[in-house]
């Protein structure tokens, strides 16, 4: 008889992922377009806090946010969703 385990009697093992068995996300123009927009929004949003903190600190304060709240937010990436203030 034959003592070489077969696929069903083998042990499960991982195997790693060649680049043909990677799956890839495929976006359509428009798609790609409001990720990019959405991407630009959230930097232009975060200088402008930081533009704010700078110049007029007491503005952050008088609407009740914490400049620990606006450090963090400004601090973060630009691919990094923003929390509500």
């Amino acid at each position: 008889m034959n003592d070489t385990p077969t696929l069903a009697s083998a042990p499960h093992q991982a195997t790693p992922a060649g680049p043909a068995q990677v799956s890839r996300r495929h976006y359509s123009p428009a798609t790609l377009r409001s990720i990019i927009a959405a991407r630009g929004e959230r930097i232009r949003f975060r200088w402008e806090l930081e533009q704010k903190l700078k110049d007029d600190p007491h503005l952050i304060d008088d609407i009740g946010l914490a400049r620990r709240q606006l450090e963090t937010e400004i601090a973060k990436s630009f691919w990094q969703v923003s929390n509500p203030l």
